[in-house]
């Protein structure tokens, strides 16, 4: 993990575990439903952080005869951990808290004022402390791209998992300041249940998107277009090289592309001669793709 992402996980864990206390305190206190369910939701991002970080200790193991290509996956699994702790731990438990108080409703035990005072605490947690530093770093990763393109097409879920964590958070939060004012408007508690199944649903669908993330860089997602093609190019840069044949590439890690590519070379050349290309394509790719950590080549003659 990048020393940008550690400080934006460490921030996020201290702000979501400040926050669960919060939340967990005025739920006690006022008997909302949807305060409770946006205390698991800490609970469970706050959970999320420490995957990360373990994820992100394990993944420097080094090489080894039981993992020769490093534990750089170790990063994907705990992302999709993640996802699934936050469908199990944060999704779920909101939706059913929520189901229940709608089905039997019963008055909020303290006022309106109370309530909003600690979600605008929570908020201002949320933003200043976790989100506004995650959305700094992911704007300045996303350059000129395009929101969407950027989510599909990076391959170090550690920040997406933050930003997509405390967005929903702040979604959540204005959720279930909603629902509080309506049951207290209408003089109907259910409205609290009813933002409680929305913080649910909205919780569910993050963590179906990170799920989709990271399971394709978990069972062996390739290199973005872009990287393939800088590749394929710095591979032709040395003289001997005629083509690229075949180029297949693995993200072992956040950091580090497994290449594996058949290249077309000149006719007549001896092994020190493929020895030396090797090295050449070798230091071409490094130059253009620093990320690039193992790379296997197979030659093939002209015909």
């Amino acid at each position: 993990m990048a020393s940008a992402n550690r400080v934006i996980v460490l921030a996020a864990l201290v702000a979501n575990a400040l926050i669960a206390v919060l939340k967990f305190v005025a739920a006690a206190i006022s008997g909302s439903t949807a305060m409770l369910a946006e205390g698991f939701h800490s609970v469970a991002d706050s959970g999320n952080q420490l995957f990360l970080l373990r994820g992100a200790a394990a993944s420097r193991f080094e090489a080894s005869v039981r993992f020769p290509f490093g534990r750089g996956k170790e990063a994907y699994f705990w992302s999709f951990m993640v996802a699934v702790f936050l469908f199990v731990g944060g999704g779920v438990v909101a939706f059913m808290e929520g189901l229940d108080r709608i089905r039997h409703p019963h008055e909020i035990d303290v006022g309106l004022t109370f309530n909003l005072v600690v979600l605008g605490a929570a908020a201002f947690f949320e933003i200043v402390i976790a989100f506004r530093p995650a959305l700094r770093e992911f704007n300045r990763k996303r350059g000129s791209r395009r929101i969407w393109r950027t989510i599909r097409e990076t391959k170090d879920p550690t920040l997406l998992v933050v930003l997509f964590e405390d967005s929903v958070a702040v979604l959540g939060l204005t959720v279930a300041a909603g629902g509080l004012i309506l049951a207290d408007v209408t003089g109907n508690s259910m409205w609290d249940g009813v933002a409680s199944v929305v913080i649910g649903v909205l919780l569910t669908v993050v963590a179906w998107l990170l799920a989709v993330e990271t399971k394709g860089l978990l069972v062996g997602e390739s290199a973005s277009r872009v990287v393939r093609s800088s590749i394929r190019a710095a591979a032709l840069s040395v003289p001997e090289v005629e083509s690229v044949e075949r180029l297949l590439t693995m993200h072992l890690g956040p950091d580090e592309i497994l290449v594996n590519m058949d290249l077309t070379v000149e006719e007549g050349l001896t092994a020190a001669d493929l020895e030396r290309i090797t090295v050449a394509v070798e230091s071409e790719i490094a130059q253009v793709i620093p990320d690039v950590a193992k790379v296997f080549i197979e030659f093939g003659v002209e015909q």
